[in-house]
């Protein structure tokens, strides 16, 4: 073990889990760890170049803040699932995607994963944009037919739903009813006087080698890979530059601009599942069963075998086997890794500033391992 200097706090019994941040922490410049369970702060660690109160781009992460929005619209009554999004929004009919449900976006079912000729980084900043470009856009495969995920621009169909659905965006919706009352270190568009806290992604040391290494991962930048993580834009999508941009985090695309902090994540779904600080659980048991529930499994048509989703959240009950069935989260493309295990009220945020060009991080099922075991205990 190297001579990275540890910091933060870590409840008894959970020793074992500072130990093998200690091992996570030589292979990032900077990385992050909350746990709560039930609703208790039991690991709270950081290391590298990074504070506790660091933020860093959460990219893919943020979905889960998103799909939580839209679990609490289903629980009022203001949003079905099962409706076709043309009805809010009648453009997105063309193409033949007038019965696509909020639920086939959700579940990365759709089709509609890009925009042909591809979608700037430019237009990747901005919903409204993004929406604008899809609405006339042929889906890539018969709606409901198969699975495929959408790295980028998916979510945007559900935000321009809720936006004229409730007359309000996603933003205003995470901002009023789960940022501030839970006091969550977790933004959909960080406000200008929190840039001081933002540490850039990094791209490692290979740098533009790296990036050319991620690029390859995909078969070409017109395929259904290239197209869910934007390569098939001119030019390709840069994704470690793209959350560094000033304008993606005031913006908070809701499918990868958020911006927050591992406390911020594991936060997210101790507010959701077991309530936080006195404050009661935001879903109830219906609401979060359908919303844990597997929707997307087998074979990825962008990801291959990496994508199993319950409804706009992963299953990580599937990617981690030691939890629950029902555990449901979001990672994120530079190696954030967030989950909560509804059966053991374990609540999990990860963050990290080194960007991985094989999309591997295999600290997450170490510190998830270790988690669960110290919680079993």
């Amino acid at each position: 073990m190297g001579d990275t200097e540890i910091h933060g706090t870590v409840a008894d019994g959970f020793e074992a889990v500072r130990d093998e941040f200690a091992t996570a922490a030589e292979a990032s410049a900077g990385v992050q760890l909350a746990v709560r369970v039930q609703g208790r702060l039991v690991v709270d660690l950081w290391a590298g170049d990074v504070t506790g109160e660091t933020l860093t781009g959460v990219y893919s992460s943020t979905k889960g803040a998103t799909a939580l929005v839209v679990a609490l619209l289903v629980q009022d009554g203001a949003l079905d699932l099962d409706e076709p999004v043309a009805r809010h929004w009648p453009e997105f009919a063309a193409a033949g995607k007038g019965g696509i449900t909020v639920r086939d976006v959700l579940t990365h079912r759709s089709g509609v994963l890009g925009a042909d000729g591809g979608l700037s980084a430019e237009e990747l900043a901005d919903d409204r944009v993004i929406a604008q470009r899809l609405a006339g856009q042929r889906p890539f495969w018969r709606p409901g037919s198969a699975y495929g995920y959408s790295g980028f621009a998916g979510f945007s169909v559900v935000a321009e739903v809720v936006r004229r659905g409730t007359g309000r965006s996603v933003r205003e919706h995470f901002e009023t009813r789960i940022r501030k009352p839970y006091g969550l270190d977790l933004y959909l568009g960080l406000p200008e006087q929190e840039e001081h806290r933002y540490r850039e992604v990094l791209a490692g040391e290979a740098g533009a080698e790296e990036l050319a290494a991620f690029q390859a991962h995909v078969p070409s930048p017109y395929s259904l890979g290239g197209i869910g993580y934007g390569l098939d834009s001119t030019p390709p999508l840069d994704q470690v530059a793209f959350v560094n941009t000033r304008r993606v985090r005031a913006l908070g695309q809701v499918s990868a601009g958020g911006v927050g902090s591992a406390r911020g994540l594991a936060g997210l779904y101790a507010a959701a599942v077991s309530g936080l600080d006195g404050r009661r659980r935001l879903l109830e048991p219906g609401t979060l069963g359908e919303f844990a529930m597997l929707h997307s499994t087998g074979r990825d048509l962008v990801t291959g075998e990496a994508g199993q989703y319950a409804l706009g959240f992963q299953a990580k009950g599937l990617r981690y086997p030691f939890l629950g069935a029902n555990a449901f989260g979001h990672n994120g493309s530079a190696g954030s890794e967030s989950f909560v295990d509804p059966r053991s009220g374990v609540a999990f945020g990860y963050t990290r500033r080194q960007f991985s060009a094989t999309w591997s991080y295999p600290e997450h099922d170490r510190l998830a391992a270790a988690v669960h075991a110290a919680a079993s205990r």
